[in-house]
């Protein structure tokens, strides 16, 4: 066949309603099995073939999903970020120790959402540059069909967002009127829900939304439901399944996620955090406020959530803003710690830091004294003489927590 632009063109016009009849044309027109995926490597469609196909394909099309091997082998050897990050095909020379043949492959996108893939099987066949183009081309149809399939289901880009919005904001309180919407956006909103909100320092470019919205539709443990951009932040409601282990899953999607943009893109700092589960859609807009206070917590003070990514996790972390505004109203201050802090100003110490230690070690004489880097008999000492100094019993569970919570208020407002 003399392929050329206006035969692509003939060829593919009239049959983007048809994802079966796309991948056997476009297989036809360069000569090469063809697969075409959504974003989280499903399969849409395929094309014919004879019997020289390789093993990733066999399985590809009986599982109707590309063997996570596979994926993990792309990651691996830099094809999946450059299929991410560039509009041009990609070529992918043979992996045999996963069982896969030469592919070409290029994304299908709107703007910087991956819709999906089309995956060439080329065997030993090379594509010509003007293939490489024509190939590119075929992907806009592709485009088409992915489009006109997603806008059967979301009515309006614009109204699914700002219903998004409103759950977050709040403003949606009758349950009638939330699942009217859901079903006009074709958004399942059954079972347990909570917000997940990934923050970048760096300012966020178009690779970097790339990268969240191609991760965050590869999940297959939780459910992304609909996420967006507002600013630096990456917000998502993700929908979790009716398990035991629901708050690890979330646990390792967060983390897996922060590590991987991280990676990839190799940004400074990339923050996660996720709010508390509920299964009423109205409660949303507290999983997003329970969200954001974890990040701003492991903005102000790193040192001491220790790798929380969790609002259920924060313990009485969850209240210490508001403990501090009534701290505020009623002009408090701590006699025990402004008495440590004098002593420590006349006389170069560090009673007040050593208490601040032991009190996060749990009141561990043989933890705190490793982290501040001393010989236990020498924390035993300091010990004593914050007891003489400030008058606290350090046996009184009421007095240790009150300076806890004290501490720890007075550590935010230094930041």
């Amino acid at each position: 066949m003399d392929l050329n632009i206006d035969t692509l063109h003939k060829r593919l016009n009239d049959i983007v309603t048809s994802p079966n009849q796309l991948a056997d044309s476009i297989a036809d027109l360069f000569e090469c099995p063809i697969t075409i995926e959504d974003s989280n490597h499903h399969v849409i469609s395929y094309s014919q073939h004879k019997d020289d196909i390789d093993q990733v394909r066999i399985s590809t099309i009986i599982n109707r999903k590309v063997p996570d091997k596979v994926i993990n082998a792309f990651w691996k050897k830099g094809y999946m970020p450059k299929l991410i990050d560039s509009d041009d095909p990609v070529v992918i020379p043979e992996i045999q120790e996963v069982g896969l043949g030469n592919r070409i492959a290029i994304s299908v996108r709107k703007q910087n959402e991956i819709l999906g893939f089309i995956w060439a099987h080329t065997s030993d066949k090379t594509f010509t540059e003007e293939e490489v183009f024509l190939f590119k081309e075929a992907a806009t149809y592709v485009k088409k069909y992915f489009l006109k399939n997603r806008q059967h289901n979301r009515k309006s880009e614009e109204g699914y967002r700002d219903f998004f919005w409103q759950l977050l904001r709040g403003d949606l309180h009758n349950t009638d009127d939330i699942n009217r919407q859901a079903k006009q956006y074709n958004i399942q909103l059954n079972g347990d829900k909570t917000i997940v909100v990934i923050r970048f320092s760096d300012e966020v470019n178009e690779q970097m939304e790339k990268h969240a919205y191609y991760l965050s539709e590869s999940q297959v443990k939780v459910n992304v439901i609909t996420r967006l951009f507002d600013d630096n932040d990456f917000i998502m409601l993700v929908g979790l399944p009716k398990e035991s282990n629901s708050k690890q899953l979330l646990y390792d999607f967060i983390q897996q996620l922060i590590q991987r943009i991280g990676e990839q893109l190799n940004l400074n700092t990339v923050l996660g955090a996720g709010g508390l589960r509920y299964e009423q859609p109205q409660l949303i807009e507290q999983s997003f406020h329970q969200a954001k206070n974890v990040l701003k917590l492991q903005e102000q003070i790193p040192e001491r959530l220790n790798d929380i990514l969790l609002y259920e996790d924060l313990g009485v972390l969850q209240f210490i803003d508001t403990l501090a505004e009534t701290r505020k109203d009623e002009h408090y201050y701590n006699p025990y710690m402004e008495r440590l802090r004098s002593y420590d100003k006349r006389h170069q110490t560090s009673l007040l830091e050593t208490l601040d230690i032991y009190l996060q070690c749990d009141s561990n004489v043989y933890r705190a004294a490793k982290e501040l880097f001393v010989h236990p008999n020498t924390m035993n000492y300091r010990l004593k003489r914050i007891k003489e100094v400030s008058g606290i019993d350090l046996k009184n569970a009421n007095q240790k927590t009150n300076i806890y919570l004290d501490l720890l208020i007075d550590s935010i407002h230094k930041t």
